[in-house]
């Protein structure tokens, strides 16, 4: 579960791994003060191009908060375990309709199984490298809001089907997925939708569906997209830990609106996953310090990973 002590010692890691509470909160500030500094600049100067900008900005923000809660899942958020746990679900995941406890079980699960036959994140890297053409289509349902709105329009439907039927919601809390499902209808709704509410009440009537929704509909299933694909599109099929993941070196634009909180640094993660995310580029300089660099699987660019999934 921890490859990164076949490579480095126990003295190496330990300094990387501490956790700190001041550094998440002060992540958790960033990425909610980013959707309002947002929401702000439109307001101060409303026009089609700081529109644009905001639901880019807020979508890669949403992205944002999955990364924080995936870093609460490894308990790496914060250094107070309670705080990890209360933060991570409802500042992150019940915004973006996710269940922190859902999303743990089943992403350590992808990390004791990496590109192996039961990882369960197999399904989004098998099928890399692929045509471009399919890559194009996949983009295209993403930007125009398809992707989002099947899966918002599946979740609703989960609901009218659970509703009012206790039986039925103890049947489907009896399979993780479904738990998941069902703990998103009765607690992540309400919060998603709220967020859209109390940013409508800020500004005009339209502006929850234009800075909360269309964002999630859109740029966050496009991004969302992006660094799945980087991360382990194209990768091997093995457990050799600096083959079967990737990390993508990135820019100041790719930070901003594709690869927030380090996101990129993904090997780095697999090497040993409770180093809080902020320490990655660290532990990606230890790594290559040891030697290890020219074994390691990095793309130059996000441009360069997809390229490897079939984006040429």
């Amino acid at each position: 579960m921890t490859p990164g002590k076949a490579y480095l010692d126990p003295s190496d890691i330990r300094p990387l791994a501490a956790r700190s509470d001041v550094a998440g909160a002060l992540l958790i500030l960033h990425c909610w003060g980013v959707i309002g500094g947002a929401i702000a600049l439109f307001a101060i100067w409303p026009n089609p191009l700081t529109a644009l900008l905001a639901v880019l900005l807020i979508g890669s923000r949403q992205l944002g908060l999955a990364i924080l809660m995936h870093e609460a899942a490894h308990n790496a958020l914060f250094k107070t375990r309670a705080l990890n746990e209360f933060v991570g679900t409802w500042l992150c995941g019940w915004p973006i309709m996710a269940d922190l406890a859902a999303y743990r079980h089943y992403h350590l699960t992808h990390h004791r199984f990496t590109q192996t036959d039961n990882d369960p994140d197999l399904v989004l890297s098998q099928n890399f490298p692929t045509m471009r053409a399919s890559l194009k289509r996949k983009f295209i349902r993403d930007l125009t809001g398809q992707t989002g709105i099947k899966q918002l329009r599946s979740q609703i439907m989960m609901f009218i089907r659970l509703a009012g039927d206790d039986d039925a919601i103890e049947a489907a809390k009896s399979d993780a997925a479904q738990a998941f499902k069902s703990n998103t209808i009765y607690t992540a709704f309400p919060v998603f939708f709220g967020i859209a509410l109390v940013i409508s009440l800020i500004g005009d009537w339209w502006w929850g569906i234009a800075f909360w929704i269309v964002p999630y509909l859109t740029w966050f299933q496009f991004v969302l997209r992006v660094r799945n694909i980087a991360e382990h599109g194209a990768t091997e099929m093995s457990e050799d830990p600096l083959r079967n993941v990737r990390t993508t070196y990135a820019g100041p634009l790719a930070k901003t609106f594709v690869a927030p909180y380090w996101v990129n640094y993904h090997l780095e993660h697999h090497m040993v996953m409770h180093v809080p995310c902020w320490r990655l580029p660290r532990l990606h300089d230890a790594l290559v310090k040891r030697g290890l660099g020219d074994r390691m699987n990095v793309a130059s660019s996000y441009r360069a990973a997809l390229a490897e999934a079939g984006w040429r």
